[in-house]
């Protein structure tokens, strides 16, 4: 039935949990700013990231305010980069880099796939299926969390956000996934947990759709999709998208 399989990644393949608000997370990057010459108190440093993110985002932040996806279409290494030269530190973007991933390993527990998911990826690889993500996210922290977790190879194609200056559920990310890799929508379905960004979006392109609820899901009503599933069930999954037409 399908033969390109898109997906989501946080809350559809991946369990993650972060919290960008702990006290701790702005005692150790105040103190890692300062190892580079830029002094900032944490709650300095914690209110200049917050104005800088907002600034850059000019107002297009993510439909949903969670901390992974709050400011999707910036790359978010350009506020840590411009956090260093506001105190007169010089920084390169590999500095700028680091210091993001150090934010993002201080907020969040480690990140960990939902159970089969592997397991389906393989499924799907070895049944000659074309898989690709579509995620909101930043590039600094999604693709090595993907390298992380050994799953990076099993994509056709990967895009992130921040790298295409498009989030989900506007339809230009989705048909420029589409017209890069020449996919056929017709045999193509999206599966994501987020009524309104996976599965309203994917249906503004014309494709299928395959709502899973997750613990991080949004707080919303079952969306229209093609499949439901109430909860995660991996195995399910896989035998739909492995199912014949």
């Amino acid at each position: 039935m399908y033969e390109t399989c898109i997906f989501d990644l946080y809350g559809t393949l991946v369990d993650i949990r972060t919290d960008e608000n702990k006290k701790e997370l702005w005692d150790r990057l105040a103190l890692f700013y300062a190892f580079y010459g830029a002094d900032y108190t944490p709650d300095e440093l914690h209110r200049a990231y917050d104005r800088l993110t907002k600034e850059m985002s000019a107002g297009k932040g993510g439909i949903r305010k969670d901390a992974h996806e709050a400011y999707p279409e910036i790359r978010i290494e350009e506020v840590f980069q411009a956090l260093f030269q506001k105190k007169g530190a010089d920084a390169d973007e590999v500095l700028a880099r680091h210091a993001g991933q150090f934010f993002r390993i201080l907020s969040m527990e480690h990140p960990k796939l939902y159970n089969g998911t592997e397991e389906m990826l393989s499924a799907l690889r070895k049944r000659g299926k074309k898989i690709y993500l579509l995620s909101n996210a930043q590039q600094i922290f999604t693709e090595y969390e993907m390298n992380a977790l050994k799953i990076t190879p099993y994509f056709d194609g990967i895009f992130i956000s921040s790298e295409h200056g498009y989030k989900k559920p506007d339809t230009e990310f989705f048909e420029k996934l589409i017209r890069t890799y020449h996919i056929d929508r017709k045999g193509a379905v999206m599966i994501g947990n987020d009524g309104v960004c996976d599965i309203e979006g994917a249906k503004k392109a014309e494709l299928a759709a395959i709502y899973i609820r997750t613990e991080i899901s949004p707080k919303e009503e079952f969306p229209e999709a093609d499949y439901v599933l109430k909860e995660m069930d991996m195995k399910k999954l896989t035998e739909i998208l492995l199912a014949e037409g």
